[in-house]
């Protein structure tokens, strides 16, 4: 197996709130489960995070990724998006300032390093490897307000 399998998601309690993200990365045999908080912030953020930090870990760039993500704004953003909000000096087509750009920044950077294909799956719906970084995210979550 030639490929890394990553599912990412973020999560928060409280639009904006305590936030979490959980990541599980898999290359044949081996896993790697990464998670992290923050106790003020938003979905859409923890669901970039997610995708930015799991991306961060592999070192390789000759590696095909199939990256996985229940957040419709996290793959219309990096499907669609973000080639207008870069031809527009990261604005909307409203020529607003893009929401979060400082992650979507982030997220371009490293999306360009690997060869990644982007997946959307239905969250909550038994998909193993989705319920997993959602479990992640709910821990990384629930030691935060563990820690208040």
């Amino acid at each position: 197996m030639n490929k890394i399998i990553i599912y990412t998601d973020g999560g928060c309690r409280g639009n904006p709130g305590i936030g979490g993200w959980g990541a599980w990365l898999r290359y044949g045999d081996h896993d790697k489960k990464l998670k992290g908080s923050a106790k003020d912030t938003t979905n859409n953020r923890m669901e970039l995070t997610a995708a930015i930090k799991a991306l961060e870990a592999i070192k390789s760039s000759t590696i095909d990724i199939d990256l996985y993500t229940d957040s419709k704004y996290v793959m219309s953003g990096i499907n669609e998006w973000i080639k207008g909000w870069k031809l527009r000096g990261w604005k909307t087509a409203n020529k607003k300032p893009v929401k979060n750009v400082d992650l979507w920044q982030k997220l371009d950077e490293v999306n360009i390093k690997h060869n990644v294909h982007w997946h959307w799956v239905k969250g909550h719906s038994g998909d193993e490897g989705n319920e997993m970084a959602d479990s992640l995210a709910n821990q990384a979550m629930d030691a935060i307000q563990l820690n208040k």
